[in-house]
C-alpha cells in the first residue's frame, strides 16, 4: 500500500490558480508554494513500522526448575547458562529519521507569467499538470484584465512609478470622448483578429465563429484586444476592462498611454490585475493563506470536475 505522502502527491497532480499580489515576483510565489507543498506532504503520518525478529541472549539461573520453550546454551567454563529468546522489535530501516523525508523536491510549473508590477490570477501546475502546461501555452485562450489609469502624466515605462517625462492637461476629456476612443481601438483590433485568423469571412462557418466570439489567431500574432470597456471614470482616474490575446503586461500599460495620446493628453498605468486566464477566474484563485496542501488539492479537484463538465457539454453540442 502506498504511503500517505505518495497518495497526497498523486492528488496534487494537476492545475490550480493563485492570486499573485502586486510588488511580488512570480518566482517568489512559486517557491513559497513549493516549500508549503513539501512541508505538507512530508508531514503526512508515516506507515506503521515494520518488525524484525531479533534473538536476545540473557543469563539464566540453572537451579530454576520447570519447562521452557526457549533455547539454551551452556557457556563453557562457567556455571551460568544463556537463554536465547526470539522477539519482534521495530525495524528502523524505513524510519523518517534514518531515510529522511519522502520528497526532497516538488517541481511546480507556472503558466502565463505576471510581472512584479501586476497582480491577479496565476496558473500553476504540479506533477503531470506541470508537464501539460505546454497545452495551456499552445491553446490561444482569452485573458481578462482590469487596468487602472490616470490622465495628465507621461513616463518612460508607461507606469506611475516610471521616470516622469511630461505633464499634460486633461480637463477637456469627457466620458463620451473616452468611450469613442475605446470603441475605435477595439474596432481596429477586431480587424487585426480577422486578418490573423486566416478565415474566409464569406463563409457561414466564419460568420458563426465571429458571432460566438470564437475567432482566434492561426499561428503567431501580435497582441490583440478582443474587448475593451470603461468601468469607471472620475478624472484624472479611470478604469478599463480588457479582454486580449497574446498580450504582455507592458503592452497593456502602453494601451493606456495610447488612449491618452488619442485624447490629446497623456496617461499612465497605476495597476494591472488579471481577472481571468482561460477557465481560471479570481473566484478560483487561492490567496496566500490558502497555499496549503488540502486547499490546493481541493482546487485541483474542482478544476478537474469543471473540465469534465465542459467537455461533456461540448460533446453534447457537437452531437446536437
Amino acid at each position: 500500500m502506498a504511503k500517505a505522502s505518495v497518495r497526497a502527491f498523486h492528488k496534487l497532480e494537476g492545475w490550480f490558480s493563485t492570486y499573485k499580489p502586486p510588488g511580488v515576483h512570480w518566482k517568489l510565489v512559486r517557491d513559497t508554494i513549493e516549500t508549503n507543498l513539501l512541508k505538507g506532504i512530508n508531514a503526512a503520518p508515516p506507515p506503521a513500522p515494520l518488525h524484525r525478529v531479533q534473538f536476545l541472549a540473557e543469563p539464566t539461573n540453572t537451579n530454576v526448575s520447570g519447562g521452557s520453550s526457549e533455547l539454551t546454551n551452556t557457556v563453557s567454563g562457567g556455571s551460568s547458562e544463556l537463554t536465547i529468546s526470539a522477539s519482534f522489535v521495530p525495524s528502523l530501516a524505513n524510519h523518517p529519521l534514518v531515510n529522511g523525508p519522502d520528497f526532497q523536491h516538488i517541481a511546480v510549473g507556472v503558466g502565463h507569467k505576471l510581472d512584479v508590477f501586476s497582480s491577479g490570477v496565476l496558473v500553476l501546475g504540479v506533477g503531470q499538470g506541470n508537464k501539460s502546461l505546454t497545452d495551456l501555452f499552445r491553446s490561444v485562450v482569452t485573458r481578462d484584465y482590469t487596468l487602472e489609469g490616470e490622465f495628465g502624466m507621461g513616463t518612460d515605462d508607461f507606469t506611475h512609478t516610471g521616470r516622469l517625462i511630461e505633464r499634460t492637461t486633461y480637463g477637456h476629456i469627457t466620458r463620451d470622448k473616452l468611450e469613442r476612443v475605446l470603441a475605435m481601438m477595439q474596432g481596429s483590433n477586431q480587424k487585426a483578429l480577422l486578418t490573423y485568423s486566416h478565415v474566409d469571412m464569406n463563409t457561414q462557418e466564419a460568420y458563426e465563429m465571429a458571432v460566438k466570439g470564437e475567432l482566434r489567431p492561426n499561428g503567431k500574432s501580435p497582441p490583440i484586444i478582443t474587448g475593451l470597456r470603461l468601468l469607471h471614470f472620475q478624472p484624472p482616474h479611470f478604469t478599463l476592462e480588457v479582454q486580449c490575446l497574446n498580450e504582455t503586461q507592458r503592452y497593456l500599460c502602453k494601451v493606456l498611454h495610447e488612449v491618452g495620446l488619442e485624447l490629446r493628453s497623456t496617461a499612465v498605468c497605476k495597476g494591472v490585475r488579471r481577472t481571468r486566464d482561460g477557465p481560471f477566474t479570481l473566484q478560483h484563485a487561492l490567496t496566500r493563506q490558502h497555499w496549503t496542501v488540502p486547499d490546493i488539492i481541493q482546487a485541483i479537484q474542482q478544476h478537474r470536475s469543471s473540465r469534465k463538465t465542459r467537455k461533456a457539454k461540448s460533446t453534447q453540442l457537437r452531437a446536437g
